[in-house]
């Protein structure tokens, strides 16, 4: 406090001398170059404008008055006196104080627009910054030490410090330059009537305290920075929503999954076993070979299944990691076809493999995974009877392979989303799946570096497509439009 009254006595005294020392001026060079009344008055307006320039209005005005006193007193006669002997110099001495006057305070005024002018501009660019900085999307600890930076030169501070405490989010910012520190202010950060931090401002050694049009300023500021907080804590809200929506829709496909897809290759097995079982029925050998060769192809089903719900789970924490080796990837298509043959048996499956295919760095066994979900769909989708195309050909810096097959094919709008998770699309007739396979082969083909997407085939189909980079470099990610 007692340093604000300092300043504020400071700032009198200041306006109280460039009051006094214009006309003291003016006087002895009026009265050094002998001039006339003329020469007088041009030097005592002169005072004027350099008091109301320097002073403000009312050392302006008591310029005024004291340029008055002075021209009567040494310019006018009788000299050296205040009376005026003529009526003439009264009615002189009348129209310059009021013109003196009217000069100091329209110069006066004019310098006090000019300033409000400028002071305006500086809070429009400043704010038009922050503002600016709330629609970048950059992190908040990024957007506070810009605006704890920002504050610096417009408010003439030597430190700035922003303290965010809401919830679990807790952040500091920061921003210094080492002119010495002088008066400060604390402005609190508020998210409606709730406090959520503070903003600390100091100012220079040399600057006066943040009063009236400065401090609504930084308020004004401060608002700013809080919105950024108010609008992080929202989007982290928003976020934990939609997380949580997703995990609940997860569930729920899990638990739909589980519930049909799980269970229905268990009854099929169930089925197979109990009629193996049954003493009092008599089976051929034909029928028994037939029975268990359900229960092998059913019990095959419900490992992929499971496999597939334990992939997505890796997928899911980031564990999906290949093991990659030099393969050959006719080897690979050869040993799924080979394992796959009771699956598609009721099928044709032609294969179209280049002679110059070159080994490509992959984990055969996820590969492998990724050819057996992509022919499983095939032939889910085949009719009886129909032709799947496997081909594997070399394309630039990769692999392509492309598994087609002669099914009701898939709406271009549908081609993105059939890679989500448990997602089911309306087939007619034809059972769908659990929604798991190419969720999973998109997952292991982008581990790998590659891509995956879907066509249309001319067989009227669908055909999925992948590649693989022959070399570990990364090639750029972008779906063709198919």
């Amino acid at each position: 406090m007692d340093r604000v009254l300092r300043r504020v006595g400071a700032g009198r005294i200041r306006a109280v001398s460039v009051a006094m020392a214009g006309p003291v001026g003016a006087t002895v060079l009026g009265l050094s170059f002998h001039g006339g009344d003329a020469s007088a008055a041009s030097l005592y307006m002169l005072a004027v404008v350099a008091a109301a320039a320097i002073g403000g209005l009312w050392s302006g005005l008591a310029a005024s008055v004291l340029s008055f006193l002075g021209l009567n007193f040494f310019f006018t006669p009788p000299h050296h006196t205040f009376r005026v002997s003529k009526a003439e110099d009264l009615v002189a001495l009348i129209v310059f104080l009021i013109v003196a006057a009217i000069v100091g305070a329209l110069v006066a005024r004019a310098l006090d627009e000019r300033d409000r002018a400028a002071r305006r501009e500086r809070e429009a660019k400043l704010l038009n910054y922050f503002a600016s900085k709330l629609l970048s999307g950059d992190p908040l600890g990024r957007v506070l030490d810009d605006f704890a930076n920002a504050l610096l030169e417009p408010f003439a501070l030597s430190r700035c410090e922003i303290h965010v405490r809401v919830e679990d989010l807790l952040m500091d910012a920061r921003a210094e330059r080492p002119d010495g520190e002088g008066p400060s202010l604390e402005v609190p950060l508020m998210a409606g009537d709730a406090p959520i931090g503070r903003l600390t401002a100091v100012r220079r050694a040399d600057r006066k305290p943040l009063v009236g049009d400065d401090e609504a300023l930084l308020q004004a500021c401060a608002k700013q920075v809080a919105v950024a907080v108010e609008r992080t804590l929202l989007d982290r809200r928003v976020e934990g929503a939609r997380l949580a929506v997703e995990t609940n829709q997860l569930r729920a496909a899990l638990f739909s999954s589980v519930t049909h897809d799980l269970r229905t290759p268990l009854a099929s097995i169930k089925a197979g076993v109990t009629s193996l079982l049954d003493t009092d029925v008599t089976l051929q050998p034909d029928q028994q070979r037939e029975l268990l060769r359900t229960v092998l192809e059913e019990t095959d089903r419900l490992n992929r299944l499971v496999g597939n719900i334990i992939d997505l789970a890796r997928v899911r924490a980031g564990a999906l990691v290949p093991a990659k080796q030099p393969t050959s990837l006719d080897e690979v298509i050869e040993s799924v076809l080979h394992r796959m043959k009771p699956a598609l048996s009721r099928v044709r499956v032609r294969t179209v493999v280049r002679p110059d295919l070159p080994e490509v760095p992959i984990d055969p066994v996820q590969i492998d995974q990724v050819l057996s979900n992509l022919l499983e769909n095939a032939a889910r989708f085949t009719p009886p009877g129909g032709e799947i195309l496997l081909s594997a050909a070399p394309w630039q810096r990769s692999v392509r392979v492309r598994v087609a097959d002669q099914g009701p094919g898939i709406p271009p709008e549908e081609r993105e989303r059939v890679f989500e998770p448990f997602f089911r699309r309306d087939a007619g007739e034809v059972r769908t799946g659990s929604g798991l396979g190419l969720a999973i082969a998109r997952a292991v083909v982008l581990a790998h570096g590659g891509r995956i997407w879907i066509e249309g085939s001319p067989s009227g189909g669908a055909a999925v497509v992948f590649e693989l980079p022959v070399s570990d470099a990364q090639p750029v990610r972008q779906e063709p439009s198919g």
